[in-house]
């Protein structure tokens, strides 16, 4: 008579010996350059990742253009950028990458991935390369636009603006990574990355600024995850901000980042999940 044993789902990578910094980068580049030409051949990633983060950048310029903006010390034009760094950084890192965690599951890439050297890690953080690329691409073309085409001065400080940049692509990456968590398709990925859009689109500064809600309801919503980073983001650009309220949107951010990266390590699955 003969048992069967039932499928162990999910179980945990096999121990590999340490690898040398030069042997990960390399695995990295491989992986960063594989995914990119999935993403290349995506047409409607690519034209989310280029085209929506520009239109959504007319649509905060309009909406701030019924806003008054007096006493907030922002201008239209600095509002709008560095609204538009953050519409780029919920868009083309957070949105983007749900829909490619959750396809490379379901086609079980990450499954044979995790048969071979690289680490759990390496895998994540190598499929998120190309998106956080991108990102950063526009990033920075924004920064440029904004001295040259709209009349705004050079970062008032370029460490922190840096600082927000790099805190938004992990921040956006590991949340990405936990989303895929309860999203089952890359169909359903439309659906699960809505509340997180919606808040920070609302909540967080990217089209209405915190400063021209009352103060109760601007305490809430500096507890959101992309609130600390669009406030080193808009400081480290345009200045304006008091030193107490860089250390809170440092410490949020950083909070909400350790919560993403406990949950990707708590409960990510490597399995189909259909």
């Amino acid at each position: 008579m003969t048992t069967t044993t039932p499928p162990v789902h999910d179980r945990a990578a096999p121990t590999r010996p340490a690898a040398s910094a030069p042997a990960v980068a390399r695995r990295l580049a491989a992986l960063g350059r594989a995914e990119l030409i999935l993403l290349v051949r995506n047409r409607t990633a690519i034209v989310v990742a280029l085209l929506v983060p520009l239109v959504m950048i007319f649509a905060i310029r309009s909406s701030l253009e019924q806003i008054d903006l007096g006493g907030t010390g922002l201008t239209i034009a600095g509002a709008t950028l560095t609204g538009g760094i953050g519409m780029v950084l919920v868009q083309v890192v957070y949105m983007n990458l749900v829909s490619a965690y959750v396809a490379r599951r379901e086609e079980l890439v990450l499954k044979r991935l995790r048969t071979g050297e690289i680490s759990d890690r390496e895998i994540l953080t190598g499929t998120a390369l190309p998106s956080v690329a991108l990102a950063l691409a526009q990033c920075v073309l924004l920064v440029v636009a904004g001295a040259l085409a709209f009349d705004l001065s050079a970062p008032h400080r370029p460490d922190l603006l840096v600082a927000g940049l790099l805190l938004g692509f992990l921040l956006m990456s590991a949340l990405a990574a936990a989303t895929a968590v309860v999203t089952r398709t890359v169909q359903t990925s439309q659906l699960t990355t809505l509340p997180l859009y919606f808040v920070s689109l609302f909540g967080s500064g990217l089209f209405v600024p915190l400063e021209v809600f009352p103060d109760r309801l601007a305490s809430v919503f500096e507890l959101l995850p992309m609130t600390g980073v669009m406030t080193l983001v808009r400081h480290g650009w345009l200045g304006g901000v008091e030193s107490g309220d860089l250390v809170t949107a440092g410490v949020t951010a950083l909070a909400w980042t350790a919560f993403g990266v406990f949950a990707v390590q708590r409960w990510f699955r490597w399995d189909p999940r259909g």
